[in-house]
């Protein structure tokens, strides 16, 4: 079975494009890393992928979790309407992970912000009130 890496990049190039995204944010919310997205974007790297890599930018993108697999073999995507039990348990795993990742992210800004207003709260002398 042949493999259409190039129908892939096609494919995710424009989701991006009209989701208004760059690669390092695709990258971020699909939890693949910068590199591996890179490649896939770019069709330069053309080697067996975790299926979970294609499955987490399918359902990042807003499609079927094996919506870039079937591109990558020459199939018809499947249909968000043709959701299963496994499709949504995988599309809630995707989501835990994107809000696990979120609320670090948030944890970092949160302590940055604190360190930031210790350095620039002004130093009170013992004699000022």
């Amino acid at each position: 079975m042949s493999e259409d890496w190039a129908a892939v990049a096609k494919a995710i190039n424009e989701r991006v494009k009209e989701l208004g995204w760059r690669q390092r944010e695709l990258a971020e919310r699909s939890q693949v890393s910068s590199a591996i997205v890179r490649e896939i974007q770019r069709n330069t790297v053309n080697r067996k992928r975790s299926p979970r890599t294609l499955e987490s930018l399918s359902i990042t993108l807003g499609w079927h979790p094996q919506h870039l697999e079937a591109v990558l073999h020459g199939r018809q995507p499947p249909g968000l309407e043709v959701s299963t039990e496994r499709d949504l348990s995988t599309r809630l795993e995707a989501m835990e992970r994107r809000l696990d990742a979120i609320e670090k992210q948030l944890s970092n800004v949160q302590a940055g912000l604190a360190t930031l207003i210790e350095h620039i709260k002004p130093s009170r002398s013992p004699q000022e009130p």
